[in-house]
């Protein structure tokens, strides 16, 4: 028996696995997923995770005890780009500074003239300059400095709830996503004294204020008797390294080589899959260390993506969200039905999903157009759905071109991927064939696969994944439907950016927002 712990931006899970990858049962807490001290900003206390991660188990435990008895390994998944401030004894300083947190810091690093010009030529610059301000810890350093010399550790939220588990200040080299001194190619902390290492200058961590790092399948510790006190997790039990969320979703998929392409239908919607050779996604960003050791996660972000559901869902589906509780089903189960109302193609309306701009889209803003007067609330649900495919569609492509691989398939996990109607629209927009795995529960699978292999169970990752991925469903697309998104993606999707960019940037110069 493996138990994964999976925490999420929204809720934590705990679930037990059994050797064939079966879900043996799971609880699933939900909390607020952020505060917000100022617009823009959004905060968690840390102890939030580690409470209702021990409500989660010892709930689970109540229904589960023999089960809980034969647990032989812990793995544990979380929210990439989430810090903790702590102190020698893990105790968190300040809230948690989310990966959503628009807030910045300020500009310090001068690179020499030689540098300069270097950066100038390859046209990073800026580029650089805004990673610098989006890191958290150059926010804590300038703003609460008393706070930084206070630090003793600063943890991914992996890193603080393995120390809650284990006692020990270590953390998975698979979980090292987000604005720190992290090496992506060579798996490491980051050398200061290498010249093109970039990370160690927009990002200067103490080395002494960063966990030790440890390969995944390999033992983290093991859990220490005031944590299987709390937890109910019994005293002894390995915790193996496991990796990020989309990094285990990506495992927990099978999705081992280039053959498959994972798609992630999560809060942040995300397209990757798991290379042996090292290449950057996007020019000058990095791939992510894959949960397969050795191994890279290349990946294309859309920031903002499903969660658009729920921003439809709170602005406009208030008669959808009362039909589901006076039947006491999930909302998105009625929302489905606003899919079938409204053809192929929204009746020509279109979205490009960049509610939040990424890296490479500076000046992005999200765009809705084609509106007439025979458009209603279904034909703007499905422009959404149909936006985020098209967007992940593009960012299949720039993988497939960085890494000059071609994919056959695709793999699809999160939480959107529960509806058919949106798994069949992304077969049909991508013109693929969409697998979706016995468990929708993908990022807890992940994790107890490298478990599973981490005690021992099985000799290799393939023969672990072999042993425990199963597909429930293929969705094949439809041709009558692939014609018709082909033309609307390569006439009309990929033309928007580059039409609306310069209108896009004189709105963020005149309102100020979304900030750089």
């Amino acid at each position: 028996m493996i138990l994964s712990i999976d925490c999420g931006t929204q809720s934590i899970r705990a679930i037990l696995f059994d050797f064939k990858g079966n879900v043996i049962d799971k609880e699933q807490i939900h909390y607020q997923p952020y505060f917000s001290s100022e617009p823009g900003r959004a905060e968690q206390k840390p102890e939030t995770y580690w409470e209702n991660l021990c409500l989660a188990t010892q709930t689970l435990k109540k229904r589960n005890p023999e089960n809980f008895t034969n647990i032989k390994g812990v793995g544990l998944t979380t929210l990439r780009s989430t810090f903790v401030n702590v102190d020698e004894n893990g105790n968190a300083l300040r809230p948690s500074i989310l990966w959503l947190d628009q807030r910045a810091a300020q500009n310090k690093y001068q690179p020499g003239i030689l540098l300069k010009m270097t950066f100038k030529v390859l046209g990073i610059s800026e580029m650089l300059k805004k990673m610098e301000r989006k890191g958290h810890c150059n926010w804590i350093k300038q703003n609460q400095p008393e706070l930084w010399q206070k630090t003793h550790k600063y943890l991914q939220i992996s890193g603080y709830l393995n120390h809650k588990l284990t006692g020990a200040f270590k953390d998975s080299v698979a979980s090292q996503i987000g604005h720190i001194p992290f090496d992506y190619k060579k798996q490491k902390w980051a050398n200061p004294d290498e010249l093109l290492e970039f990370s160690s200058k927009l990002y200067p961590i103490e080395a002494e204020k960063l966990p030790e790092l440890i390969a995944p399948g390999e033992q983290i510790g093991q859990i220490h008797r005031q944590a299987a006190e709390a937890t109910g997790i019994p005293q002894g039990t390995p915790v193996i390294a496991a990796g990020s969320d989309k990094g285990c979703e990506t495992l927990g998929m099978g999705v081992i080589d280039t053959q498959t392409a994972s798609l992630s239908f999560g809060t942040t919607a995300t397209v990757q899959t798991t290379v042996n050779k090292y290449f950057e996604p996007t020019k000058f960003l990095p791939a992510y260390p894959a949960v397969m050791p050795k191994h890279w996660n290349p990946e294309i972000e859309i920031f903002r993506g499903f969660w658009m559901i729920n921003w439809f869902k709170n602005e406009f589906a208030l008669k959808e969200v009362l039909e589901a509780e006076e039947k006491n089903v999930a909302a998105e189960e009625i929302l489905n039905k606003l899919l079938h109302k409204s053809p192929p193609g929204a009746m020509g309306l279109i979205v490009q999903p960049y509610w939040t701009p990424g890296l490479g889209e500076k000046n992005a803003k999200g765009a809705m157009i084609g509106f007439g007067d025979v458009h209603k609330k279904e034909h703007v649900y499905r422009a959404v759905i149909e936006g985020l495919a098209y967007a992940l569609l593009d960012g299949m492509h720039k993988l497939e071109r960085r890494g000059n691989i071609r994919f056959k398939q695709l793999a699809v996990s999160g939480g959107a991927s529960q509806s058919d109607e949106i798994c069949q629209i992304t077969a049909d927009i991508f013109n693929m064939p969409l697998l979706r795995g016995q468990t929708h529960e993908t990022s807890g699978l992940g994790a107890a696969i490298i478990t599973a292999y981490g005690v021992g169970k099985y000799s290799s990752i393939n023969e672990a994944v072999k042993n425990m991925v199963r597909y429930a469903e293929t969705f094949m697309p439809q041709k009558e439907h692939t014609e018709i998104y082909k033309k609307l993606y390569e006439e009309v999707y990929l033309k928007i950016f580059k039409r609306l960019e310069p209108l896009h940037k004189k709105i963020r110069e005149i309102t100020g927002y979304p900030e750089m």
